[in-house]
């Protein structure tokens, strides 16, 4: 009886974790891996022993953006993500708007252990996540491409801080990685909207491939690469590396103007992500090589 009811309990909790991974399940390669990189790319200096204090920071936050997104059209993910934790019966939307509240106090809490900045980096995130989905920002393109640019400088900046040691803080450096990342991220973001476009404007929402279809791919042929030659400059790389980063950032761009299947697109967005992610391991690279 007793073994019964402990199994029962254990499979139940196991249950409730894989219900609260699979929130953010999407957002590991896109978001989790690439700011993790990042933060220990930015931060000035870090313990190893607090490696894992980073995606920790980020995931809590990911799983409170992720929470307050999915509870505001769960039809859509019926359409289309039906494998949401929502859509496929895994929690209610009650249950689901409760954990999204409850999330705000549990990260701010959480990032208190690391400081003022974090506290505040934690904070901005809130107030933007609510702006974001509660108050429907993402719903047209420019608004939504400059709100996620901020959420996820947030969670650089958030990331960057938990490396290290108590009440550390960000330096110039680190504030320079963070302001560069989040400008491209606003203005190359659009590569992974481009893969929905047809979701999109049978949903009505307005995103920069949606509202501006032919320039928002040759956007992506210019911006890319100009941004691999300017970060690149910026963080001091060698010929070598600065030939081998802006010929990739090229090809990547160009894949949006040559192939603009569905397929492609998804293909192309995977590039994209690879690209971003490279540039977080810059910052790192100047102070390997520069730092003091």
């Amino acid at each position: 009886m007793f073994s019964q009811a402990l199994t029962a309990r254990t499979d139940s909790i196991a249950r409730h974790l894989e219900t609260v991974f699979l929130f953010a399940q999407n957002d590991i390669r896109t978001t989790l891996i690439p700011v993790t990189i990042f933060a220990l790319s930015a931060a000035p200096k870090y313990d190893p022993i607090h490696a894992w204090h980073a995606p920790l920071w980020i995931w809590f936050h990911l799983l409170q953006f992720n929470l307050a997104n999915q509870i505001q059209d769960p039809e859509e993910d019926r359409k289309n993500k039906p494998s949401r934790p929502i859509p496929a019966g895994r929690i209610s939307i009650d249950s689901a708007a409760d954990m999204r509240w409850v999330m705000i106090p549990v990260c701010l809490m959480l990032s208190l252990r690391y400081g003022t900045q974090a506290l505040l980096a934690s904070t901005v995130f809130a107030v933007f996540n609510i702006w974001y989905n509660e108050l429907h920002g993402d719903k047209m393109g420019l608004s939504k491409n400059v709100l996620t640019a901020i959420i996820y400088g947030c969670a650089e900046v958030g990331g960057t801080i938990a490396v290290g040691s108590y009440n550390s803080r960000i330096d110039k450096v680190g504030a320079l990685a963070v302001a560069l990342s989040s400008t491209v991220f606003a203005t190359t973001l659009h590569a992974q909207d481009f893969k929905d476009e047809e979701g999109d404007r049978l949903t009505g929402r307005r995103t920069l491939p949606t509202i501006f279809p032919k320039a928002a791919r040759f956007s992506m042929m210019v911006g890319i690469p100009l941004w691999s030659f300017v970060l690149s400059r910026v963080w001091k790389l060698d010929a070598l590396s600065t030939t081998a980063f802006v010929a990739y950032g090229a090809y990547v761009g160009t894949r949006f103007v040559m192939y603009d299947t569905v397929g492609a697109d998804k293909q192309s967005c995977k590039f994209y992500s690879l690209w971003f992610t490279l540039s977080h391991l810059l910052p790192g690279y100047w102070r390997f090589f520069y730092g003091v």
